[in-house]
């Protein structure tokens, strides 16, 4: 029986292991490729929500960009980029997002937060104009939402 359990435990593990793994979303287009994620801000640890000056909490979501200029033979380079984001519920709420360029090291992202509701999926609409370039670059995202 103990075995059983184990076996269980580790199967759920390596499920969840291989969900979040593909949780990331991309978008390639025009030599760049752009990363976006959603998560729940209650997700953040203390220390990360406050250096960043995030509020955790089960109510709200942080929304992350960040723009990599394909290099042949590397992981690419960061640029910096013009970028917009709104996301829209199934009902068609817009909620606009504000977004903020966060500098480390080499990495260069864009974040912001936004309210979210138990059960609700959300839609993310972005619009990146990576630097020294006039074409923009539209991306999505669609995530679900749930509260604890």
């Amino acid at each position: 029986m103990r075995v059983r359990i184990h076996t269980i435990i580790i199967t759920l593990i390596l499920l969840l292991a291989t969900t979040l793994a593909t949780a990331e979303n991309s978008t390639r287009a025009n030599g760049y490729t752009i990363h976006h994620n959603a998560i729940p801000t209650a997700l953040l640890s203390p220390e990360v929500a406050s250096n960043y000056r995030i509020v955790r909490s089960k109510y709200r979501g942080l929304l992350n960009i960040s723009v990599i200029r394909d290099v042949p033979g590397t992981t690419g380079q960061p640029v910096t980029a013009r970028v917009t984001a709104y996301a829209l519920n199934l009902i068609g709420r817009r909620h606009g997002i504000d977004l903020r360029e966060i500098r480390e090291a080499d990495a260069i992202y864009y974040i912001g937060d936004f309210p979210i509701v138990d059960g609700e999926t959300l839609k993310f609409m972005l619009e990146v104009t990576p630097e020294d370039n006039s074409r923009s670059i539209d991306a999505t995202l669609s995530q679900d939402f749930y509260i604890d």
